[in-house]
């Protein structure tokens, strides 16, 4: 099931009927609180969010998600009108896993709901741990722990050492990092990978040293 979370009831009904053309289960919602009611039904497998809306604001909705044990790893896809950079960062950084700005082309829309289904869809057949070091990712319980202790990372930070431990001894160039982190085609600077970097090693401690800058390239995990 494919949630809309729009107020606008035009491109409501354009998101919904373009993906149930499309073959997918849809339902939409006017507000966070009617989607939050719906969702405890039957947990989305993706949601389409926007910011702007009555009550609650997307990124609050993108909060509660985030931090719900039922539904915190369902892929987001923020669409929205705001179109400046560092709107973009903050939805991605607090979890978004891709981002539409309106106007938007209806084929594109789905392409990219299809393409975040297969990534997730890939995510959710992983059955392991990861283990670098003190390090341990717990890829089913979407966890992380350094020397025996629980790391407390965002969604992002998460992310970004999943991705680094996966490739161990990979040079990793700060664009790969971000189309593998962010999941979509950034086109501003990369100085947000370094940020996360940099709060990824303070949080790893003594182990933070094990993330090493590549110069000229981006980082890798050793």
């Amino acid at each position: 099931m494919i949630y809309i979370v729009e107020d606008d009831p035009d491109i409501r009904e354009l998101e919904r009927y373009a993906l149930m053309s499309s073959g997918f289960e849809v339902t939409a919602c006017a507000s966070g609180a009617e989607f939050f009611e719906k969702a405890r039904e039957d947990v989305p497998r993706l949601v389409m969010l926007d910011i702007m809306l009555p009550g609650e604001n997307g990124l609050e909705i993108l909060s509660r998600i985030r931090s719900d044990g039922n539904m915190a790893s369902v892929p987001v896809i923020m669409v929205t009108a705001k179109t400046s950079e560092i709107d973009k960062v903050r939805g991605l950084d607090q979890g978004a896993d891709d981002y539409i700005a309106k106007p938007f082309g209806v084929m594109e829309m789905v392409s990219r709901v299809k393409a975040l289904l297969r990534r997730s869809s890939a995510r959710e057949q992983e059955h392991d741990r990861l283990i670098v070091g003190g390090i341990v990712v717990d890829c089913d319980k979407r966890t992380a722990t350094c020397n025996g202790q629980p790391l407390d990372l965002t969604f992002k930070e998460y992310e970004l050492l999943y991705a680094l431990m996966s490739n161990r001894g990979v040079a990793q160039s700060r664009e790969k990092l971000i189309s593998t982190v962010w999941g979509y085609d950034f086109a501003g600077e990369t100085r947000t990978v370094d940020m996360h970097i940099k709060t990824l090693r303070q949080k790893l401690g003594e182990d933070g040293r094990r993330i090493t800058t590549v110069r000229n390239v981006g980082y890798r995990m050793d």
